[in-house]
Order: C-alpha cells, then sequence, then structure tokens
C-alpha cells in the first residue's frame, strides 16, 4: 500500500483536489455510458460517435493549454479548466438530443485534456526529485476516489430510473467544483523563463511524438473497462449488472494497492518502455477473457470478467508507470506544459476512436472483435521500446538547441600542455565540448 500522505503541504493539497474530483468522476466513469444510452435514450453507436467526435475536437486543445500554463502560471489555468469541467458536466441533464449531448461532453472532454497539461507543471514543480513517483501516488489516489464514486454508480445502475442517473451528473458536476475551491490553498508556480528555439517545441519533437502515437493506441484500453465491458456485461452475458461496479471496484483496488510499487521499479525511459511491451501482452489476455464470457452460464461468466479485469489492470499499472516515466523523464523542465499536452494527444486519441472503435468490435462484432483489440494493444506494446530508443538518441541535440536563453556558456580553460600567449584574448579559444555538455544536461 502507499503511504497515506504525502511528504509536502503542496503535495497534499493537489492529492485532496485530485480526491475530491475523481470521487465524482468515480459516479460518472461508472456509468456514464449507461446514462447516455439507457437514461437520455440515445442509442450506443450515437454515443460512440458522439464521444468520438468530443474526442477529436479536444486533441488540440492540451497543447495549447499547457503552454499557457508554462508562461502565465500553471494553478490559475488549471482551476480554469475544472470550473469549465463543472460547467459542461452539469449541462449533461440538458442533453436530451444528439447535438446538445456533442456539445456538452465534447466541452468537458476538451476542459479535462486542458486540466491534465495545466495541472503537470504543478506536479513537476511540487513533486520533488521524482514527480513520476509523486504522479504515480496521485493515481493511487485518484482510485480511491473512483472507488467511492463506483460504489454510489452500482446503485444507480441497480435502481435504472432517469432520476438515478442524473443524481450521478449533478455529483459529478459539484465535484469538479469543489476540487478547484481547494486549489486555493496551493502557492502558485512561477512561469519558467523563455528557452531559445521554435514555440512549438514538442510538435518537432518526432520521437515523442511517436511515442504520444503508440500511447494514444494503449490508452485505449481505459475505454475497455469504462464502455466494452460494461456494454457487453449487460448485452452479451448472464452476468448480474451490479457486476459492472464490481468490476470497475476490483480495479481501483489494485490500482490503489499497487500502482506506486508498480511505478518504484520504472526509473529510466528504456525501463518505462519495457513496461509498455509486458502492457501489451497483459492486454491480449485480458480481452481473450472477457470474450469467452459470453453465452457461459452466470458463475462462470462472474469469474471470467473478473479475472479478465485482474489480468487488465495488471497492464494498466505497467501501462501507467511506462507512460509516467517517459512522458516526464524526455520532457524539457522549461516546457513541461507543452510536451505533456502533447502527449496527452494520445489520452485524446483514445477519448476520439476508443468509444466507437470499441462498441463496433466489441459489441457489434462480437468475441472475434475482443481478439482484434486485445491484438492491437500487444503490436503497440512491441513497438514502444524501440521508440523510447529513438527519443533517447535525439535528446542531447535537442537539448543544445534549445538551452534557455538566461544560460551562459562555461568559460573555456587552457590545456596545460600548449599555454595560451599572454595578449590572447579568452574570447578566441574553441568551446569546450564538455562544457556545452552539461549545459545540454540541465535542460
Amino acid at each position: 500500500m502507499p503511504k497515506l500522505l504525502p511528504d509536502t503541504g503542496p503535495q497534499r493539497t493537489l492529492a485532496a483536489s485530485n480526491f475530491v474530483n475523481t470521487v465524482g468522476s468515480g459516479l460518472f466513469l461508472t456509468a456514464g455510458v449507461l446514462y447516455f444510452t439507457q437514461a437520455v435514450r440515445l442509442p450506443a453507436a450515437t454515443v460512440g460517435l458522439g464521444l468520438g467526435i468530443a474526442g477529436l475536437l479536444s486533441l488540440a486543445v492540451g497543447i495549447g493549454v499547457g503552454h499557457l500554463a508554462d508562461r502565465q502560471g500553471a494553478r490559475g489555468v488549471y482551476v480554469t479548466t475544472l470550473l469549465v469541467q463543472a460547467l459542461a458536466t452539469g449541462a449533461f441533464v440538458l442533453a436530451d438530443s444528439f447535438w446538445p449531448f456533442v456539445l456538452a461532453v465534447s466541452t468537458a472532454t476538451g476542459a479535462k485534456a486542458a486540466g491534465l497539461a495545466a495541472r503537470a507543471p504543478l506536479v513537476r514543480h511540487h513533486g520533488g526529485d521524482r514527480p513520476q513517483e509523486f504522479r504515480a501516488y496521485l493515481r493511487a489516489v485518484t482510485n480511491v476516489g473512483i472507488s467511492l464514486g463506483a460504489l454510489l454508480a452500482g446503485w444507480a445502475v441497480q435502481v435504472g430510473t432517469p432520476g438515478a442517473y442524473r443524481l450521478l451528473v449533478v455529483g459529478n458536476a459539484l465535484a469538479f467544483a469543489a476540487s478547484a475551491a481547494v486549489l486555493f490553498l496551493l502557492p502558485p508556480v512561477a512561469p519558467e523563463p523563455v528557452a531559445r528555439g521554435p514555440r512549438a517545441l514538442a510538435l518537432r519533437d518526432r520521437p515523442y511524438l511517436a511515442l504520444t502515437a503508440l500511447d494514444g493506441v494503449m490508452a485505449i484500453q481505459f475505454k475497455v473497462l469504462t464502455v466494452a465491458i460494461p456494454l457487453w456485461l449487460v448485452t452479451s452475458t448472464t452476468a448480474p449488472h451490479w457486476l459492472v461496479s464490481g468490476t470497475m471496484l476490483a480495479n481501483t483496488v489494485l490500482v490503489v494497492g499497487l500502482q506506486v510499487r508498480a511505478s518504484r521499479g520504472i526509473d529510466a525511459p528504456r525501463a518505462g518502455g519495457l513496461a509498455y511491451r509486458r502492457a501489451g501482452a497483459a492486454f491480449l489476455v485480458s480481452c481473450a477473457l472477457v470474450s469467452l464470457s459470453a453465452g457461459a452460464p452466470t458463475a462462470v461468466a462472474v469469474v471470467l470478467l473478473l479475472t479478465a479485469v485482474v489480468v487488465h489492470t495488471v497492464g494498466e499499472l505497467w501501462h501507467a508507470a511506462g507512460g509516467f516515466e517517459v512522458s516526464y523523464a524526455l520532457a524539457p523542465p522549461h516546457a513541461t506544459g507543452q510536451y505533456l499536452g502533447v502527449f496527452g494527444l494520445g489520452a485524446g486519441l483514445s477519448e476520439a476512436v476508443g468509444p466507437a472503435l470499441l462498441i463496433a468490435l466489441c459489441v457489434g462484432w462480437g468475441r472475434p472483435g475482443w481478439y482484434v483489440v486485445g491484438a492491437l494493444f500487444a503490436t503497440a506494446g512491441l513497438l514502444a521500446p524501440a521508440a523510447v530508443r529513438w527519443a533517447e538518441e535525439s535528446r542531447q541535440p535537442l537539448k543544445r538547441a534549445t538551452t534557455p536563453s538566461t544560460q551562459t556558456h562555461t568559460k573555456a580553460t587552457t590545456p596545460t600542455r600548449q599555454p595560451a600567449p599572454a595578449t590572447t584574448p579568452p574570447t578566441d579559444h574553441p568551446p569546450v565540448p564538455d562544457a556545452l555538455s552539461s549545459q545540454g544536461s540541465s535542460a
């Protein structure tokens, strides 16, 4: 189990804000798709299409907002994104047809992507020597909150009335607003100094973009638990409907207990790439187990689904830990928000194509679709280590090109075997390679 409280006051404030936020998110993550299909009565394919549109519209938001957080201060930007999420989520209760649904969910999804990018400089600034480990702690806190929300969501799913589903929506909106209020206790973070080089630096970093794309494919796995399994369980198995919450709870309990531990051994980018590979294999096994639950007796279906969720969660732990490591370790400190905003394109990709893809393959096609999805995850995992090696090989030239303008070159030293004449100005000496190398490593 991770320790109960982090070390510093700012870390505790971030954790508290995150906890309040995710209690509300647990309400909606567990039953969000069912709210729109069962309470609003939108067809499942229509909901998948709307979520895909929302994901596409949100793709570029994180980059711009992340850069804004780097330049203007992250706390105020992050608070604003949470307030926008509160208003947009509250508007779900008014979304009684397709286009109002698309407008509300697009605004909420865009604000979520922006918030993740705006929070990144706060995590890096207050996260200590290893912000990746603090990020893993926050994920454990996230799952504690989600598990509490999932308990209430299980009641709403079992009751199944429109009023019960609407309570979940209102609770989620109030949680976003309360999370924003807690952040006013957090000390503001001064903007980073402007660096030389192109402004859209992260978008020019092709190895980082390749990792972002692979992470986006892998991030579709989050929708397996919140979209594919609930719909599959309700429509294709004899398992009781309350197991929707049971699968979510099993996942969150394991993440709470094991995420920090899983992240400790992944302390270098190449270790992160190997974690992606293991995650892909676990997702392939999990998808195969889910597919076998169709047509099975109730007890067998329950065992298969719970076992699949446990295996899936092991993959999720490796995927998350690998993502924390490569996204932070390969991002220059002065452009954390911008780089993490770009890395968030992967999550945006999963939001855009994940629901519709999973509904079409896993629910529409049935058992063969689960094998295709599992193979997709396994392929992304196999490609990740090569992408990490490419990114590491490109780091030194990139860091030299983006040295902050406030830095100066280290004065070159004169070799003792060939002393320079007293009349030779120091600036005539060629720069020493080691001095430039030390500057690059500080970026």
